[in-house]
C-alpha cells in the first residue's frame, strides 16, 4: 500500500481539523437527536425545507415528496424511497452497493491495513475491536467505504443474501466523517462509534460496518432496532445461531442512520472482484454493482 503525501493545510483548514478535537461531540449529537424527534408543525416543515434546499435533496425520489408529510426531522432523515427509485442488480454473481453516497475509498486490504484516505491508513484490528477471529478472516481481502452525505438517502441495504452471525457495538468518539476530515484525522473510522455486522454469504463471510459521526443521532438495524442511544462505554457482542439466525435478502434494508455517515464493507481474500467502474469520490446509488464473485 502506497500512501500519497498530503498537501499542507491552510490556516482555516487547520482550524477546521482542530475544532473536531475540542467541540462537545456527544453533547451536540444528543442535542441534534432531541431536536430531530420534536414535532413543531410549521416550524419543523420550514427547517426541513431549508435543509433540503441547502443540501439539494432530491425529494422526487422520496415515497413522500411533500415536506409537510414529515412530522419530525427523524422521519425526513430516514425517508423511504419511492417504488422503483432504485434498481437492484439481479445478476446472482454480483454484489450491490449498500447505500447512496460516494465511494471514499476501496481496494485491497494490504495484509491487515486499509486505506482511509490520501496519506492515512488504519488496521483491521482497530476497526474490528480487536476481534482476532475476524481480523484473520479478512486479511488480504477487499474493502469498500461509502460516505453518505446529508443529502443522501439514509437507509442501508444488503449487498447480497446473507445470514447474520454476529453484531458488535463499539463505543467511540464522534468525529465528522466527511472526505476532508478523513484525510486529516488519523484512524478516524476505527476511533468513531460503530456497529459491526458479520454475515455468512455465498461470497464468503462479509462484514458491513455502520460508522457513527457527529450529529448522527442514532444507528438502527432491522433486527435489533435502535442500537444507540443509549450509548454504552464498553464493547457489546450479540451472536445469532440456530433459531436466532437472521436471514436477509439482497437489496433488503438492514439498517439506517439518522443523518448521514459511512458504511464500510469487508470481504475475504480471493472471494470477490470489485467492479472496475467504481472510483474514489464517484457518486453511487444503492443497488448498483459493487463487485462480482470470483469463480
Amino acid at each position: 500500500m502506497t500512501l500519497k503525501t498530503q498537501m499542507p493545510l491552510t490556516y482555516w483548514q487547520r482550524v477546521k481539523v482542530a475544532f473536531q478535537y475540542v467541540m462537545p461531540q456527544l453533547y451536540l449529537t444528543q442535542l441534534a437527536g432531541w431536536f430531530a424527534k420534536q414535532s413543531w408543525g410549521v416550524v419543523t416543515h420550514f427547517v426541513i425545507k431549508l435543509f433540503a434546499k441547502k443540501y439539494q435533496v432530491n425529494m422526487q425520489e422520496a415515497a413522500k415528496p411533500n415536506f409537510n408529510d414529515y412530522a419530525t426531522f427523524n422521519e425526513f432523515f430516514i425517508r423511504p424511497l419511492a417504488d422503483g427509485a432504485r434498481k437492484i442488480d439481479e445478476n446472482p454473481t454480483a454484489l450491490c452497493l449498500p447505500a447512496d453516497g460516494c465511494i471514499s475509498q476501496l481496494g485491497h486490504i494490504d495484509n491487515d491495513r486499509l486505506l482511509q484516505a490520501k496519506g492515512q491508513d488504519f488496521s483491521l484490528a482497530d476497526l474490528l475491536a480487536n476481534d482476532e477471529e475476524l481480523v484473520e478472516a479478512f486479511k488480504n481481502g477487499e474493502f469498500a467505504t461509502t460516505y453518505l452525505s446529508p443529502r443522501d438517502y439514509h437507509r442501508v441495504h444488503m449487498p447480497c443474501d446473507g445470514t447474520l452471525r454476529k453484531m458488535i457495538y463499539v463505543p467511540g468518539v464522534l468525529f465528522s466523517v466527511n472526505p476532508f476530515l478523513a484525510e486529516h484525522i488519523p484512524n478516524l473510522f476505527a476511533r468513531n462509534e460503530r456497529v459491526i455486522c458479520v454475515f455468512d454469504t455465498e461470497f464468503g463471510q462479509m462484514v458491513q460496518i455502520l460508522v457513527g459521526a457527529t450529529i448522527t443521532a442514532s444507528i438502527s438495524t432491522q433486527w435489533a432496532g435502535v442500537i444507540n442511544p443509549p450509548r454504552a462505554n464498553e464493547v457489546k457482542v450479540w451472536t445469532y445461531e440456530g433459531d436466532n439466525a437472521v436471514k436477509l435478502a439482497k437489496g433488503q434494508e438492514m439498517g439506517a442512520f439518522q443523518l448521514g455517515s459511512t458504511v464500510i464493507n469487508l470481504f475475504q481474500a480471493d472471494k470477490i472482484t470489485l467492479a472496475e467502474q467504481l472510483a474514489v469520490d464517484v457518486p453511487v446509488h444503492m443497488g448498483e454493482v459493487l463487485g462480482y464473485k470470483k469463480h
